[in-house]
């Protein structure tokens, strides 16, 4: 899963947007692609315990940074999983985080 980390939610420019879809076409050609998407931001999450029957408003976790989109890829392995994320990075225009589904 690669992670899209911003300080905003959905402001991605024109260009931004227009380098995201083509990325999203390149892993979709290539059989990496398995779901994308873009998430609100934090001060609309809400944070449930079932446990306790308890629900709150998020941010789950105060952060100046938060993960506003993501990808979940296939990829053969780890170092073709990291070149997808730095192609990934580069297409949205901020930081990734790289992490793998146990």
């Amino acid at each position: 899963m690669i992670s899209v980390v911003d300080d905003r939610a959905n402001s991605g420019t024109p260009e931004e947007m227009a380098a995201i879809d083509a990325f999203n076409d390149r892993l979709m050609d290539a059989g990496h692609w398995v779901l994308a998407g873009g998430l609100a931001s934090p001060d609309r999450s809400l944070v449930i315990d079932g446990r306790a029957g308890t629900e709150h408003p998020g941010p789950l976790v105060e952060s100046p940074e938060w993960v506003s989109g993501f990808w979940v890829i296939e990829a053969p392995d780890r170092p073709a999983a990291v070149e997808l994320a730095h192609a990934g990075s580069r297409a949205c225009g901020r930081r990734v985080e790289l992490r793998e589904f146990l």
